[in-house]
């Protein structure tokens, strides 16, 4: 749940055992104790909430079963990134802490939980150190080895992520290790080599809702290097996959946006944030909004994320760096968000952390702070058009007129369709 546009959200990739699902009820907070971890499942609600119902009914029969407590809290988490609903957060937590207090010493199960949790939460540093924790209990499995990897790059420490992703490929080549195999080749700029794992994730899927992710990442990859129509249609096949899965949904509607079709894409939007209320698809909408000129309506949606950012925030997730990017792109509320992002790179030297830093110092007036930051950004070779726009107004304001369009071009080489915000005019 973040309002940046990541170029694949790693925090997807854990969802391919369980994607979106209509009819649960969002849990209230936990209040202390066992009891807490078992929020009201609606009876009428599909299969991830029959397979809810059927972890939390096993964690009742045997309340010292310390695996039944963990399989709850993960299947609590990924309701969590299905539904949008960080509500759940708290009932994840109070699951694993019951499992760990059950089993403290050798739980590599509620251990790799709570590094799903923290990243989910945005705490890669605690994401970081739950996942060495279940490493150092199973070092055999593969998939301790994808949460390190993951809270390293989220970390900006990307040679030992790159390494622990290696690690999970030679212990079980599958979906989830091709993916992120898929994602590192992509952060150095090599995205035909990513389009390449990524159809071998597709084709290792096990069933239709994998297969809708692979597909829906495939699309991205598209999206994101300039092939709108490859990944229109890739977007249109994850849907058929899945039509519960809504990412490609938010997808298909920003692409109506790009054909002219303002009010379909409204409208598309408008779904979507019913069935998945992500910041970020308010975002979209808002800029949408905003660039066709209602800014009622694109206040609305401001409003919405400033709600949001509330309710997230009482749910244990940091949106600092997304409150950031935001901030410098519509100018609101600068100074919150030039502290916002440095907070961020004192704890984390992503990429993407690098970038907003840059995009808020410019929005200061700082440029040649700005510029710094921008190589650091682009310091994998990232082909990353939102990066080079940002870079190339930095160097206009610096009056470094020719490598500001060089990178003007590159943005548009890239993905002429990177923003809906800065990229309006080909919307028409």
């Amino acid at each position: 749940m973040v309002f940046r546009r990541a170029l694949i959200p790693l925090g997807l990739v854990l969802l391919v055992g369980g994607l979106a699902v209509a009819g649960l009820s969002v849990p209230e907070r936990p209040s202390d104790g066992p009891s807490a971890a078992l929020p009201a499942i609606d009876p009428g609600a599909g299969p991830a909430g029959q397979n809810l119902a059927r972890l939390q009914q096993a964690a009742r029969a045997d309340p010292e079963d310390w695996r039944a407590w963990a399989a709850l809290g993960s299947a609590y988490v990924e309701e969590a990134r299905a539904t949008g609903a960080s509500s759940w957060y708290p009932s994840a937590e109070a699951a694993f802490d019951r499992s760990l207090a059950l089993n403290p010493a050798r739980n590599a199960d509620a251990s790799a939980g709570m590094s799903a949790l923290a990243a989910a939460r945005h705490d890669f540093a605690l994401a970081l150190e739950w996942g060495e924790k279940a490493r150092d209990i199973a070092p055999d499995d593969p998939l301790v080895y994808g949460a390190v990897g993951d809270a390293l790059v989220e970390l900006g420490r990307y040679p030992e992520a790159f390494g622990a992703f290696q690690r999970m490929v030679d212990l079980r080549p599958g979906l989830a290790s091709y993916a992120r195999v898929s994602y590192a080749r992509e952060l150095q700029g090599d995205v035909a080599g990513a389009i390449v794992a990524m159809e071998a994730a597709a084709d290792a899927a096990s069933d239709k809702r994998g297969k809708a992710f692979a597909t829906f990442q495939l699309g991205e990859l598209y999206w994101n290097s300039g092939r709108a129509e490859d990944a229109v249609r890739h977007y249109e096949r994850a849907n058929a996959l899945d039509p519960g899965f809504v990412p490609p949904r938010a997808r298909l509607a920003r692409a109506r946006f790009y054909e002219g079709r303002v009010e379909e894409a409204v409208d598309r939007y408008e779904e979507v944030l019913q069935r998945l209320p992500l910041p970020e698809y308010v975002i979209d909408l808002a800029d949408i909004y905003r660039v066709s000129r209602q800014p009622a309506l694109a206040e609305e949606q401001v409003a919405l994320l400033e709600a949001q950012r509330r309710l997230l925030a009482s749910d244990g997730v940091a949106t600092d760096l997304e409150f950031a990017l935001f901030s410098a792109d519509h100018r609101i509320d600068l100074e919150a968000g030039l502290a916002a992002a440095r907070a961020q790179w004192e704890r984390r030297k992503s990429v993407f952390v690098a970038d907003v830093l840059a995009w808020q110092l410019y929005a200061h007036g700082r440029h040649e702070e700005a510029l710094a930051m921008s190589d650091q950004a682009l310091r994998l070779g990232t082909r990353n058009a939102l990066f080079h726009f940002h870079r190339s107004m930095i160097e206009g304001a610096l009056g470094r007129t020719e490598a500001a369009r060089a990178d003007l071009e590159q943005a548009m080489t890239i993905n002429p369709r990177f923003s809906i915000l800065h990229t309006a005019g080909d919307s028409k």
